[in-house]
């Protein structure tokens, strides 16, 4: 195998997602260097589709670091959710309530816009590479070794390693077990998922609560729908027949007065529910972000607005300490992260207790959890609790 030369840059990134490359891309706006990995290739990231609703400030961040408007032409601005329980529907008005809004732009779309602005600005970003391994992060040079596309061993050398390396991240279990704190939690229960041909079921998305479990009616395109419905973490997507699935989603949303606009389903999956977060977030010089140092359930649409509100702290916090040359100030990261991280963890909680039924649920569970969904949606203070959880807290 041919070995390169040893390259120099300030910030190693391991993992090339929307985190890993929006990092790079604040970075370079401050003339940091940076040099970004991914075991993916570009196709491969592109063609895996994910639900995206963003926060107002990831639309904020999107366009006015220069990233791309194309957020705000190809986006769908949602002002609102309908909560449906208790045989109707509750529409929570979050620009109302709070002056603000959520924009439907899935994940996918926002990882092409990153990708094609640091092709554009020059940066070094190498996807498809494989045997990633990161070095020496307690010292002054910590470094990353791989094997690129090509088949050549590579050695990156900087001032400072970050892993943005998702939830099977290599980087979080770098850190030695003395060195770290782990919390996590799995749900017992998982979202049967669908994309389906078919025009939208409703302008805004649907949060369903029944007695046969939640429901969540969202939108991709005018004519691609995403839909999910509660089932067992050991469900089997070769059981569910599109008949069966359609009588499910219909009957769910029958019970409070919907009628769902069928169409081909043309993918199934099933997703577990999990709660994670490992703390500190820094350890020596490499730091972790987004899905490598925390996962949410998707009830209250977290995931992807927490990794780039990682990012966004990280990268000033990056600048700081490569100015002053002084790494101690990264213990800031850690703090203000995991501010954010955990009023995450605990909204996409509370969403997910008060919306889905439990295995051992009695009818006395059930009714409470209408109760509950009464008390927000009557209330405009639980109302605007909801809202501002929704679209996002003020940055810190």
């Amino acid at each position: 195998m041919t070995v390169g030369p040893v390259i120099r840059t300030q910030v190693g990134i391991v993992g090339a997602g929307p985190a890993g490359l929006m990092l790079s891309h604040l970075l370079a706006r401050v003339g940091i260097d940076s040099v970004a990995v991914d075991l993916r290739s570009r196709r491969e990231i592109e063609e895996t589709h994910r639900a995206g609703i963003l926060e107002q400030g990831s639309v904020e961040l999107l366009v006015e670091s220069g990233v791309s408007d194309r957020v705000l032409r190809d986006g769908h601005e949602h002002a609102g959710i309908d909560l449906a329980f208790g045989g109707g529907s509750h529409r929570i008005d979050f620009h109302g309530l709070t002056g603000a809004a959520t924009q439907l732009y899935p994940q996918t779309d926002v990882f092409i816009d990153l990708a094609d602005a640091r092709k554009r600005d020059g940066g070094d970003v190498r996807f498809g590479v494989r045997d990633v391994e990161v070095v020496d992060f307690t010292s002054d040079s910590p470094g990353m070794r791989f094997t690129d596309a090509d088949g050549r061993a590579q050695e990156v050398r900087c001032d400072y390693l970050v892993g943005a390396d998702g939830s099977r991240s290599a980087c979080r279990y770098a850190v030695p077990e003395t060195a770290r704190r782990q919390y996590f939690r799995e749900y017992p229960f998982a979202w049967f998922g669908i994309l389906a041909e078919a025009p939208p079921s409703a302008p805004e998305l649907i949060y369903n609560h029944s007695e046969r479990g939640f429901a969540l009616i969202s939108q991709r395109t005018e004519t691609l729908q995403r839909m999910y419905f509660q089932c067992d973490p050991d469900t089997d997507v070769a059981d569910w027949s599109d008949d069966r699935i359609w009588e499910e989603l219909q009957s769910r949303l029958g019970a409070n007065g919907y009628t769902l606009h069928e169409g081909p389903i043309t993918s199934k999956t099933v997703l577990p529910f999990r709660s994670f977060v490992q703390e500190p977030m820094r350890h020596g010089r490499m730091l972790l972000a987004g899905d490598a140092a925390h996962t949410v359930p998707p009830t209250g649409a977290k995931g992807l607005n927490l990794a780039l509100a990682d990012v966004r702290v990280l990268a000033e916090e990056l600048e700081r300490a490569i100015t002053k040359s002084d790494p101690q100030t990264l213990d800031d990261y850690t703090v203000r992260a995991l501010s954010r991280v955990w009023r995450a963890q605990h909204f996409s909680y509370w969403m997910t207790t008060m919306l889905h039924r439990l295995p051992d649920a009695t009818d006395f569970d059930v009714r409470r959890q209408v109760g509950e969904l009464e008390t927000i949606s009557s209330s405009a203070a639980g109302s605007t609790f909801l809202a501002e959880g929704y679209t996002g807290w003020p940055n810190s």
